[in-house]
């Protein structure tokens, strides 16, 4: 199970890095929880499809490094990741974006359901990605 588990976050990771919304929808639950590092937690995949428009709107980041442990029952997964990314256009309630360059260290915690990603929520140091975007 634990396999299973870390094919399907290395596929999303994957997705992700190519920039790939579709392949990322398709490893989630239509009842996905979304809880951002900061803001309110999000229900539901068009939610998630929502959010990942806009941050490869925002931001270009590329995942290195992701490091995936996963309980014995396959149901919950922990992973630390590096991102190196660029500020491309300003979101919403932050810095201007002038393509600011940034890498910083993420913390992810995943719940799984019928083989599907149900649960992500993110974690990183807001207050260092702000002093390396700030110009």
């Amino acid at each position: 199970m634990s396999t299973d588990v870390r094919d399907l976050l290395q596929g999303y990771f994957n997705a992700l890095n190519d920039r790939d919304i579709r392949a990322c929808l398709a490893l989630v639950s239509d009842e996905l929880i979304l809880e951002p590092n900061q803001g309110f937690t999000e229900h539901g995949r068009d939610a998630f499809a929502a959010f990942l428009e806009r941050q490869l709107h925002c931001y270009r980041e590329t995942i290195e490094s992701p490091k995936i442990l996963v309980d014995p029952q396959g149901q919950h997964a922990a992973c630390e990741y590096r991102v190196i990314g660029e500020y491309l256009a300003t979101d919403d309630g932050l810095p201007e974006a002038c393509g600011q360059r940034y890498e910083m260290r993420v913390g992810a915690f995943f719940e799984f359901q019928h083989g599907l990603i149900a649960r992500i929520s993110l974690h990183f140091n807001l207050p260092d990605w702000l002093a390396q975007v700030d110009d």
